[in-house]
């Protein structure tokens, strides 16, 4: 597929962290774009803001008629149902329909690409990457999977050679892309619905790692059983950060390079896994050119994303965190973080469960995560694209933890439950649509 000779882009699904990086970027680049979405979300209502038309009701009478034209190109995300209207009506005609993935690969295939793969911090080492790469000046586009602090947008820059994209193990997505420097985070069990087994997931992972020609451009964590340089936090590594101090509520630390070693860089991000993800990211940079000043530049005025670890109240008496956290994993990094931070002070976790399947295939680790907070609000499995499994609740979720300060409770009693709460340190968790209720209770805690 030629995208020069493509006028008008479509998207079935366009509400997504991920499709609408796409739709800002084909709106930057000069194109007609327009969309569907089952939802209005502050994120469409940005996207329309800069003209971008969206509607609401799954109705082909709804699409604009520029669209019916045979120079559209019409993505589709995984989580749009197949006896979805305007899907089928694009389908039947023979419209030329991608999944983001797909065309994502297309995309990356004409430029130099640079993929971040992994369970966790694939947002983050992005967005972190794309900042450095803008701040240097190159011509880069970055498609995030969240919102950056720094940009308010989940795209950074609109260059025509250089990508930065997360390469998604999701139905095996990151299989599309063309990675000239990639790096691989972590390859913990996750989407067992989609691979049954967390050997199947490594497999995958080691066909993208294939997916690098040169392996002097391919970056690993340091535990990882897959060949490449190797990058790690006080463990030895070809790439490794040391001598870290907390100055300010800031890291400042050391990295020792195949080369050379970098003096007290700073970076405020919380959180082992977020250095990680900034050393990953450096990496990454300096091997493909960017100056070390450059690089230390960039890591000092990162400001993060929203839902990371994002901060909403931050006083003397209260402090309020709102984090995208979804998997156990990311669960005990919020709470390695937040006990560095905040030694000693109670805290209070509200977590959404994601997905009926994650639930059932995480449930122990899950219980073990959330037992390790003072006191823990669970709300129903926020269902995405699934249908209920029997048996599989909150509150069985609930009754494997062995923390014993525990309630579970309906979003519409959420805030009243927050307020009796004596806790200093507040922490909202999930990928679900917790995070449309973030501003209501920042504004119920003020």
């Amino acid at each position: 597929m030629n995208l020069n000779q493509i006028h008008n882009v479509y998207f079935i699904g366009i509400g997504g962290i991920g499709m609408s990086a796409l739709a800002r970027y084909f709106k930057a680049i000069g194109k007609t774009v327009s969309g569907y979405d089952k939802t209005e979300t502050e994120l469409t209502k940005e996207m329309q803001s800069v003209g971008i038309a969206i509607h609401f009701e799954d109705n082909i009478n709804l699409i604009p008629k520029d669209f019916y034209q045979e120079n559209t190109l019409v993505i589709i995300t995984p989580a749009v149902p197949k006896t979805h209207a305007e899907w089928n009506y694009f389908l039947e005609r023979d419209f030329q329909l991608k999944k983001r993935a797909e065309v994502l690969g297309i995309i990356t295939k004409d430029t130099f690409c640079f993929a971040v793969a992994g369970t966790h911090g694939k947002t983050t080492t992005s967005s972190i990457l794309g900042h450095i790469l803008f701040e240097s000046g190159a011509d880069v586009t970055a498609f995030i999977g969240g919102i950056v602090e720094n940009y308010n947008s989940n795209l950074i820059g609109s260059g025509k050679t250089i990508t930065v994209v997360e390469a998604d193990e999701f139905d095996r997505s990151f299989l599309h892309l063309h990675p000239n420097i990639a790096c691989i985070t972590s390859t913990d069990a996750d989407h067992l619905d989609i691979y049954g087994d967390k050997a199947s997931i490594e497999a995958s992972f080691r066909e993208f790692a294939g997916k690098v020609a040169d392996k002097n451009k391919l970056f690993v964590a340091r535990d990882l059983p897959l060949e490449g340089i190797t990058v790690a936090v006080n463990e030895d590594a070809d790439f490794k950060a040391d001598n870290i101090r907390i100055v300010n509520s800031q890291y400042v630390f050391d990295v020792q390079t195949p080369t050379e070693r970098l003096k007290d860089l700073r970076f405020g991000l919380p959180g082992k896994h977020n250095l990680t993800n900034a050393l990953m990211a450096l990496a990454m940079a300096k091997t493909f050119g960017v100056s070390n000043e450059d690089i230390a530049k960039a890591l000092f005025s990162f400001r993060g994303i929203k839902r990371r670890f994002s901060y909403q109240i931050k006083t003397a008496d209260l402090v309020y965190i709102d984090d995208y956290a979804h998997h156990p994993t990311e669960i005990n990094a919020v709470h390695q973080a937040v006990s560095e931070l905040y030694p000693g002070q109670k805290v209070l976790a509200i977590f959404q469960p994601h997905l009926f399947s994650r639930t059932k295939d995480f449930a122990d680790d899950f219980a073990k995560s959330l037992s390790d907070f003072d006191e823990v609000i669970l709300l129903d499995i926020y269902p995405a694209r699934e249908l209920p499994i029997a048996g599989i609740t909150s509150q069985w979720l609930m009754d494997k933890m062995t923390n014993t300060n525990k309630k579970l409770v309906l979003k519409a009693d959420l805030i009243s439950t927050i307020l009796t709460s004596d806790a200093k340190i507040i922490i909202t968790i999930g990928a679900g649509d917790i995070g449309e209720m973030v501003a209501s209770i920042k504004k119920a805690l003020i």
